[in-house]
């Protein structure tokens, strides 16, 4: 095998969770989600039939970032896996009051992960560090009081898997979102569990405030394999692709309109699609 100065090349299969409030919980209930979270994800990935011990982990209290073995089940991870975590969150919130449930995001992807030194590098795994601590995400699950996931799927994932009928998810399930957090920009698609997506209020992205995004950044335990906190930019967030969503516009000066339907995401204002008269 040829291998370059960077050493070999792989992509992987990529997960990273957090819990939501963990920073501002108290020391009892710290102890509670370091103890729930991994019997959870253990419980979901044997139901998925993932083999939880082969995959790399690296923990930090209230979150998990794990690097699948090469060949792992993209489907497996993607639908059963989140459906039985979401059921064994649902089960252990279950009588409990508001402020004793655990709730999670969860984020997945699927790109470049080469093994390193210390774990891995590439841009997979900031990639998918970046989604899960981004504010669309946040804002999403803090907008669901009652949910108890929050999932985020990059565009390889999304657009290989569930737009194209892999899973039983229906892809307007999900909501597309641009997201900028440090220096990463891109896409993701969000699903709720119990909720519609679309109907949550993900704030305005010309507003300066940052209000209702859950922060742990006083927590000391970051997320994913850079560990980095959660203080980050806000995002213009968009109708996912392929949805039915259409607008109409009126020619100015002129006296005659035109209706434009657009499908898919235009970020910038200026940019006008599939005008027809």
């Amino acid at each position: 095998m040829s291998v370059g100065a960077m050493g070999v090349f792989d992509r992987r299969l990529l997960l990273a969770v957090d819990a939501r409030g963990y920073g501002s919980a108290d020391t009892a209930r710290q102890r509670e989600i370091q103890t729930v979270l991994p019997r959870l994800l253990s419980e979901a990935a044997e139901a998925a039939g993932l083999d939880r011990a082969s995959w790399v982990r690296q923990s930090a209290g209230d979150s998990e970032f794990a690097v699948l073995p090469a060949g792992s089940d993209e489907q497996a991870l993607v639908e059963p896996f989140m459906r039985r975590l979401d059921a064994g969150l649902r089960a252990h919130n279950r009588d409990r009051v508001p402020g004793a449930q655990v709730a999670l995001r969860a984020a997945v992807h699927f790109g470049p992960a080469s093994e390193a030194p210390n774990g891995f590098v590439g841009p997979g795994p900031v990639e998918v560090s970046r989604i899960l601590e981004s504010d669309p995400l946040r804002r999403a699950l803090a907008a669901a009081p009652d949910a108890a996931l929050a999932v985020a799927l990059t565009a390889p994932v999304f657009t290989e898997l569930v737009a194209q009928g892999y899973t039983n998810f229906r892809p307007e399930e999900f909501r597309e979102v641009v997201v900028e957090k440090k220096e990463y920009r891109g896409r993701a698609w969000l699903w709720v569990s119990g909720y519609d997506v679309h109907a949550l209020d993900l704030g305005d992205s010309s507003s300066s405030s940052s209000a209702g995004v859950d922060s742990d950044s006083g927590s000391g335990s970051g997320s994913g394999p850079d560990g980095n906190g959660s203080s980050g930019s806000h995002a213009d967030v968009s109708p996912p692709s392929g949805s039915d969503s259409a607008s109409t516009a009126a020619a100015a000066g002129r006296g005659d309109s035109v209706t434009t339907n657009l499908y898919g995401t235009a970020i910038n204002g200026n940019v006008v699609f599939g005008i027809s008269k």
